[in-house]
């Protein structure tokens, strides 16, 4: 494919991942990002695979940047996910507590 249908594509998906992140209600977001993490596993995946490109080093930089972030977003969905499941557990009654 030409450089120009991949950027165009690239940027249809930026304005329809927008769309569809801006409807969302706000009581799913937190179920969402647990389920974003499956899709950055497959960035992960596709960084790994890039390094089989032509150009190394242009591949070497793309790669570490994919793995950054998809790891920054792994992390933060799992921090999310882990206090959203905190709130629902009970709390011990303390002896000095009136609840």
């Amino acid at each position: 494919m030409e450089p120009v249908y991949l950027t165009f594509v690239f940027v249809l998906a930026i304005f329809l991942g927008f769309e569809l992140i801006s409807k969302v209600p706000s009581t799913l977001h937190t179920p969402l990002m647990s389920g974003s993490n499956a899709i950055s596993g497959i960035t992960l995946i596709g960084a790994i695979a890039s390094m089989e490109s032509d150009n190394l080093t242009f591949a070497a930089v793309l790669g570490t940047a994919a793995v950054a972030f998809a790891t920054i977003n792994v992390v933060g969905g799992y921090m999310v996910t882990n206090r959203m499941l905190e709130m629902f557990k009970k709390k011990e009654k303390t002896e000095g507590d009136p609840r």
